[in-house]
């Protein structure tokens, strides 16, 4: 049977919550008996609820500002 986990990719430090936050991957490994990569499905940000309780927009992850990366 599949199993999807969420794997941290990277760590960086957030300036909106003054922390460090990390990119999370939710990737989709495949059953033993099948030879297919593993498939990323959806990626996230550890902080992300806390970002989208400012009024102002952060950033891509927190899905409230596509132009700012904080991971690039």
């Amino acid at each position: 049977m599949a199993e999807r986990i969420w794997e941290v990719c990277k760590v960086s430090f957030c300036d909106h919550v003054k922390r460090a936050a990390a990119l999370e991957t939710e990737m989709l490994y495949p059953a033993d008996t099948l030879p297919d990569p593993p498939r990323v499905l959806s990626h996230r940000c550890s902080l992300g609820m806390q970002c989208n309780q400012f009024a102002q927009p952060t950033c891509i992850w927190a899905g409230t500002n596509p132009d700012v990366d904080p991971f690039r």
